[in-house]
């Protein structure tokens, strides 16, 4: 399957703010960091011993990564990049293809690898920073946001202009992406008043493009689909809306993305939240969103 665009498995949006790797972490697992103990030291001496991090990205999850094999693109393949280099290390991208849940991917990615002989990684990119989703991953540490994903109403100014709730969408032409919550919660809206109106792409960054030549009215979809379409697209932003709008069932201010490693290797993560502090520090996380076109907001 295309990759969806990566939430937890259920409240989408009770994620974690910004907080240390430590206190983003279950009081049980918190309590061995101090010291490290000589066997997490080991894991990451491994890891520097190979001469290459291996960081698992979605395929087909543009603006964060998709492209070629041979031609990886998006924030989260330079962030991957950034980091290796921040760690004295080369980078193994492993792409892969979203299952059908987030727990499926940290299986799969993090801390067992695919039956199919793919995986895992050292770390995962683009994870829910999610209580709910970190309880049912005992398996994995989940960790340093980097990012927030934002549902919002990307509008022509023309046709739709002020949005307050969702009853302001009625009669307007809707687009959403293919098995998303945000296609879910949209269609379902009040009894579904909305279903008739709402039309499936394939990717949320199709939806935004529908808007922009005119073949719908408005597409719920993340910021970041919707800034990098209108980014690609080298368009007049003037004419168009971008309005945070949290239908029941979604948080009104979305949900933090960060990293996953496997639950033992504590100094790795440790190693990588010091690095993604670094970058930031630098102004090279900022960078990376403005060459992709998008805003970083604060996790």
């Amino acid at each position: 399957m295309t990759a969806h665009t990566p939430t937890p498995n259920s409240h989408v949006g009770a994620g974690l703010p910004r907080r240390s790797l430590l206190a983003a972490l279950p009081l049980a697992l918190a309590a061995p960091w101090l010291p490290a103990h000589a066997t997490e030291l080991q894991d990451l001496d491994k890891i520097r011993a190979s001469g290459a991090l291996k960081v698992a990205v979605y395929k087909d999850n543009a603006p964060y990564s998709g492209g070629s094999a041979n031609e990886p693109t998006g924030l989260d393949v330079g962030l991957a990049r950034a980091l290796a280099r921040e760690l004295n290390l080369q980078l193994n991208l492993l792409p892969f293809d979203a299952g059908e849940k987030m727990n499926d991917d940290l299986r799969n990615m993090v801390w067992r690898g695919h039956y199919l002989g793919y995986g895992p990684a050292d770390v995962m990119l683009h994870v829910p920073v999610d209580k709910y989703l970190i309880n049912q991953n005992r398996q994995t540490l989940i960790f340093a946001p980097y990012a927030r994903e934002v549902l919002t109403v990307f509008h022509r100014l023309d046709k739709l202009s002020g949005i307050r709730s969702g009853d302001d969408l009625q009669s307007h032409t809707l687009g959403a992406e293919r098995g998303s919550g945000a296609a879910s919660i949209l269609m379902g809206y009040r009894g579904g008043m909305l279903r008739s109106q709402v039309r499936i792409f394939d990717s949320g960054i199709d939806a935004a493009q529908a808007v922009l030549k005119g073949e719908i009215e408005a597409a719920y979809v993340t910021r970041a689909q919707a800034e990098s379409a209108l980014f690609t697209a080298k368009v007049e932003r003037a004419a168009f809306g971008l309005t945070e709008l949290g239908l029941p069932g979604l948080a009104d201010n979305g949900w933090p993305i960060g990293m996953a490693v496997k639950v033992e290797n504590k100094a790795l993560a440790l190693a990588l939240e010091a690095a993604l502090q670094r970058l930031r520090d630098k102004g090279e996380l900022l960078a990376l969103f403005r060459e992709h076109g998008l805003t970083m907001v604060t996790p």
